[in-house]
């Protein structure tokens, strides 16, 4: 794999107004080990197990230095890793009686692609289905005795089932978005999430049975679509061989909860619990509970539902963040969990480290301060991090980081991030706005962006500096922007709508040129954009003139550095291009890292040559003031 260099004044596009040739003010050399350290650690995802081999588990790491695939056996207690590729491979899964591992194969982070499987214990891989050809994922499902896989292209959605000694075949094709999302355990029928109805964001749900349907005939058993804005989502079904229990998400009342839709009788069963947040489930494996993930204000809770007597039962794991849980077969949970302090590790809720790659853990990290500030959609959470004490920061207000989430439909939490602190080692204050647009904070304030994005995300993350300019936390000469993909996008639309707050922006795997991006990303993107903005470019074609970024170049009034990815399907290159260009011919002082991979890296060197750029363009444009930390200092526990 080849990247540039971290940008220097040279690296501008010709034309572009010179950048200050100063070099930035040094890292003491323990400050820069230490963030970096963060992101070097090993990691490790939650380890998915076979359902009728339970011993024998698949999970993600990047212990490597790449993010790759390792089959583990807790019966012998052998790692083996299953993928070894230049850019890495994400996504991965197991065949329910645990003799098979399927990964995805895209093309240097392109997200197209095929299904390839190995055998868990070793030997070559294979594409899985020869005859599903390459597209962008949409869903797979492993059975018994047949296989169902979702494609998407820029013609629509196209499923197919794969029974095993038979042909494989067609059963759905759509020009809209839809997904494969389930499979009972006897193979007898499959839920899609479709959006038919015109909604991506809000899909409806259709069960067919797998024997009969086809193409031109479905064999449908049951569909359920809760209307306009009302979304549902299949989970899974229930453990037991003959179960027709589909675990389902719904937001009939405004925030995610759960219901259980029994598809043979088309019965369902609310599941009405008195927690505040968003809420989601997977079974225990004897079908008789829930493990129930609870989310809000930042931080995760656990629980245990009692299906028969509607018992609700809190688990015992400390305040964070839960990335993952699963109920294993002795009915202990174990789970991913980190908090912005301490960093992730594999867990059972009553305490064990389950798994772990590596002897050494990472650098602590810094404690996130809570903020809610009034603004004009309503209350709005922001996270604030303050720099440590002693440290380069100095005192407030602080030169502060706004590090804005993508997703949009994201939130920022109490996990450990390493960037976060590799700005807070660097001197920054941090904050995090939560944004109308993120999700864990209802319905409504998720959807408030719809016909005005962008625009109304920053009248949030505007409202949060203001607040915090006028506690004295900020200072209102020293804020830069940054975030990545959608965190982007309001990046560089921040830079030009609201010039006179931001001193420096960042912007990583951007929006840049909305009507050039809308040409050329993926089709799945495409229809989202469309329930987004209220149609497509030729339908509303000033609602995304008004949004793009591209639209306001005259006006911004900071140094910007552009981090793009060659491969990028969900933020083309041309549309970057366009937007770098427009900055030139206007004389926009600016800089630009490219790598060659697609939406960001799974390459731990190469995500650590994009910090280093972003904290080198940060501290030459924003510095911070103050003095080093002492030498060997650890940043706080609490």
């Amino acid at each position: 794999m080849t990247a540039q260099p971290a940008p220097s004044p040279s690296d501008t596009v010709a034309g572009a107004a010179p950048l200050s040739a100063a070099p930035p003010p040094a890292l003491p050399p323990e400050v820069t080990a230490r963030w970096q350290a963060r992101f070097r650690a090993p990691r490790v995802s939650l380890p998915e197990w076979a359902h009728d081999a339970p011993h024998r588990c698949l999970y993600t790491s990047d212990v490597s230095g790449v993010v790759e695939q390792y089959a583990w056996d807790r019966e012998t207690g052998e790692h083996r890793r299953v993928t070894d590729r230049p850019n890495g491979t994400l996504v991965g899964t197991l065949s329910p009686d645990g003799g098979t591992i399927w990964w995805f194969a895209d093309s240097d982070g392109d997200e197209f692609g095929v299904w390839r499987t190995q055998p868990f214990t070793g030997g070559d891989d294979v594409v899985a289905v020869p005859e599903v050809e390459p597209a962008y994922p949409a869903g797979l499902e492993i059975g018994r005795s047949l296989v169902a896989i979702g494609r998407s292209t820029d013609d629509g959605s196209e499923l197919w089932l794969a029974p095993s000694g038979d042909r494989p075949r067609v059963f759905y094709r759509h020009p809209d978005p839809a997904s494969v999302d389930a499979l009972t355990r006897d193979d007898e029928l499959v839920v899609l999430s479709h959006s038919e109805h015109g909604d991506p964001r809000y899909p409806a749900l259709r069960v067919l049975r797998t024997t009969h349907t086809t193409l031109d005939a479905p064999a449908v058993v049951a569909e359920k679509w809760d209307g306009e804005g009302r979304g549902l989502h299949a989970l899974e079904f229930g453990p037991l061989p003959d179960d027709r229990r589909l675990l389902v998400g719904h937001e009939r009342r405004g925030r995610e909860e759960l219901l259980v839709w029994d598809v043979a009788a088309d019965t369902e069963q609310e599941i009405v619990l008195d927690l505040p947040g968003d809420v989601t489930a997977g079974w225990y494996p004897d079908g008789s509970a829930l493990l129930v993930g609870h989310d809000h204000a930042a931080r995760t809770e656990l629980y245990r539902y009692d299906l028969g007597t509607g018992a609700l039962e809190k688990l015992d794991t400390p305040p964070g963040v839960v990335r993952g849980a699963t109920a294993r077969p002795d009915g202990t949970v174990e789970l991913a969990w980190s908090s912005s302090v301490e960093p992730p590790v594999i867990r059972r809720a009553d305490g064990p480290v389950v798994l772990s790659v590596s002897d050494t853990a990472p650098p602590a990290a810094y404690p996130v301060e809570d903020r809610w500030v009034p603004g004009p959609g309503g209350s709005v959470h922001a996270l604030l991090v303050r720099p440590a004490t002693g440290g380069r920061g100095g005192a407030p207000p602080y030169a502060t980081a706004f590090l804005v989430h993508g997703g949009p439909e994201a939130a920022d939490d109490d996990s450990y991030r390493a960037r976060r602190a590799a700005y807070v080692d660097a001197g920054y204050a941090v904050v995090h706005v939560n944004y109308r647009g993120s999700t864990g904070y209802g319905s409504a304030w998720r959807d408030a962006l719809t016909g005005r994005p962008g625009l109304t995300e920053l009248e949030d993350v505007g409202a949060v500096y203001d607040a915090l300019v006028a506690e004295g936390v900020v200072d209102p000469q020293r804020a830069l922007l940054s975030g990545g993909s959608w965190g982007g996008f309001l990046t560089l639309l921040g830079l030009g709508t609201q010039p006179e707050r931001w001193a420096a922006g960042i912007a990583e795997v951007p929006v840049a040129d909305y009507l050039a991006a809308y040409e050329d990303e993926m089709e799945g993107l495409r229809a989202y954009d469309r329930a987004l903005f209220g149609g497509s470019p030729d339908e509303v074609h000033d609602v995304y003139v008004r949004s793009s970024p591209l639209t306001y170049v005259d006006a911004v009034a900071a140094p910007v550095l552009v981090v793009a990815g060659a491969n990028d399907p969900r933020c083309p290159i041309r549309q970057i291009e366009n937007y770098l260009t427009a900055l030139t011919e206007h004389g926009k002082p600016h800089e630009v890292y490219r790598f060659d991979a697609g939406h960001g890296s799974l390459v731990i060197e190469e995500t650590i040559r994009q910090v280093e750029a972003a904290l080198s363009f940060a501290l030459r444009h924003c510095p911070p003031t103050g003095g080093h930390p002492r030498p060997g200092a650890a940043p706080p526990v609490s």
